[in-house]
């Protein structure tokens, strides 16, 4: 077992305040529910009887600085119900919905509210088709604001205990259903959004969410392992996968029915993963935004618009249409030294998928003919066209 990755970045040191106490203390008595043999929505587990246990609710800590650090310190995670207003949700919900109306994915003639989708226009992250109306809902002023509210900001703070920041690269999970083999798989959020260990991940479904509709499950005391473990190519969203160790797979999943305004807090070495939406219908829709210390490294590419390498996609494009000013270009009145990204997590899992393509797996094969179909001329794609022409041949 690895020393713990604290909040500072340093082996077994979380921040002033935050220690390392109660590790293996008893839960808090949450009930163990069994999961169905029957079931498919938990990917990832491999036992079809292993248990999971509803999320522990804080909100019995929400002023609780030291008992917050504690429970995060214990369990990876901090969950509460109604953080946020379920009203101002509720309009953001209508706002991010009609937009996709627009854009097809909602069946045309329905309340947008009741996000019920227009099958024929499944597609997810990766895919061209989905870039254009995804960027369309990020212009939303409402979408941006909604992540500085000051019941997020303050509990973040709270938690770090020192001024904080949203990330620039908000983030919207926009799920179809009936869409499963795209699920997010286990992962570390840091692969992705890298910068420091410190960074959290603020996750809350827009609209409730129950589990069929694909809410997240997060592996309880999961960020205890060190630092990033290895992952490897999945087809889901972000197309990497966790290799969990003996340690990981002794742990539980923790997840709940999700209500609108419902919250869930992790650090970026936090394992977690979405269940697949099994509903008939249904749109899952979700905010996933980070935060960060102000003063703590941020990579370069969180300064810029989600997807922005699919479709470009600059901040001005952004703006254009927003009433106000105050949250254009914030964060370049506030110092954080920048880093580069690794893109070696990525590249480790292209090559993977190349591999496994070459070997018959038509997962790897539908993530290569991603590539050519939203940049013909790119590397990737010219590798992707070389493969998939000699499995063909």
């Amino acid at each position: 077992m690895h020393a713990g990755i604290g909040f500072s970045g340093e082996s077994g040191a979380y921040p002033e305040g935050l220690g390392w106490s109660d590790w293996g203390r008893g839960r808090d008595g949450s009930c163990l529910i069994p999961l169905s043999r029957s079931s498919n929505w938990f990917m990832g587990m491999e036992d079809p009887e292993q248990e999971w246990r509803e999320l522990r609710v804080s909100n019995d800590a929400h002023e609780d600085a030291a008992e917050l650090r504690r429970r995060l310190d214990l369990d990876g995670y901090l969950f509460f119900r109604k953080l946020q207003s379920p009203d101002l949700l509720g309009e953001l919900r209508r706002e991010m919905l009609t937009v996709m109306q627009d854009g097809g994915w909602v069946r045309e003639g329905t309340d947008p509210l009741d996000g019920i989708a227009n099958l024929d226009a499944r597609c997810t992250e990766g895919d061209p088709e989905y870039t254009g109306v995804y960027h369309e809902v990020y212009k939303l002023e409402a979408f941006h604001r909604i992540a500085h509210q000051p019941e997020v900001m303050e509990m973040i703070e709270r938690i770090y205990g020192s001024p904080a920041m949203p990330h620039p690269q908000k983030i919207a999970r926009l799920w179809f259903p009936q869409f499963t083999e795209h699920t997010t798989p286990a992962h570390q959020d840091y692969v992705h959004f890298q910068g420091h260990y410190q960074t959290l991940t603020c996750w809350a479904p827009v609209g409730d969410c129950p589990r069929e509709l694909g809410g997240l499950a997060v592996l309880a005391g999961s960020h205890r392992t060190g630092g990033v473990l290895d992952h490897h190519f999945s087809l889901g969203a972000g197309a990497l996968d966790v290799e969990l160790g003996e340690d990981e797979r002794k742990r539980e999943w923790h997840s709940t029915d999700y209500q609108i305004g419902d919250t869930l807090i992790f650090p970026s070495l936090t394992i977690h993963k979405a269940f697949p939406n099994v509903t008939a219908d249904q749109l899952r829709v979700s905010l996933d935004n980070r935060y960060q210390v102000i003063g703590k490294t941020i990579a370069e590419h969180m300064l810029l618009p989600h997807l922005n390498s699919f479709n470009e996609l600059t901040w001005d494009d952004v703006y254009r249409d927003w009433s106000s000013e105050d949250l254009k270009y914030y964060w370049e009145k506030i110092e954080n030294p920048v880093a580069p990204r690794d893109l070696s997590y990525l590249e480790k899992g292209f090559a993977e998928a190349v591999e496994q393509a070459r070997h018959g797996d038509a997962h790897a094969r539908l993530y290569l003919g991603r590539f050519i179909r939203r940049d013909p001329e790119s590397a990737e794609a010219r590798t992707a066209r070389e493969v998939l022409d000699w499995i063909r041949s």
